[in-house]
């Protein structure tokens, strides 16, 4: 399982999380929000070099990634924008009174991209 590294910021309305999580397909995500105030995010990885003979450097690998963030703030995680694209997962988490836990899977949008809308505010285009 690999660690990933994030960037969390936040304005006045919500809180945002970028991940890269480069090789994956949308459906291989996915994203908790818990009661506790705690952000999951999770990575599996599918078939991974098919067909090669011989591996001849492997300074990286695709997958198996997770991550666990303590929130600063109250989310509603009904209401998460979610959106997978150029290898970079971003987490759009609106700031609530009340933590609303949710589980977020990824719907597939096009050729390796993907998202979940929870309307947080801002709609997506792709």
């Amino acid at each position: 399982m690999q660690h990933v590294l994030v960037k969390m910021y936040r304005s006045a309305d919500r809180l945002m999380v970028a991940v890269p999580l480069p090789g994956l397909e949308p459906e291989d995500i996915l994203v908790e929000v818990s009661r506790d105030d705690r952000l999951l995010i999770q990575g599996s990885r599918r078939g991974m070099l098919k067909d090669i003979k011989e591996l001849l450097i492997d300074e990286w690998s695709v997958g198996q990634y997770r991550r666990e963030l303590d929130l600063p703030n109250p989310v509603d995680g009904k209401k998460a924008n979610v959106t997978y694209r150029n290898g970079v997962l971003v987490v759009a988490l609106p700031i609530s009174q009340k933590t609303v836990a949710a589980t977020l899977m990824l719907d597939r949008v096009g050729t390796a991209y993907g998202e979940y809308a929870g309307q947080a505010g801002h709609v997506t285009t792709l």
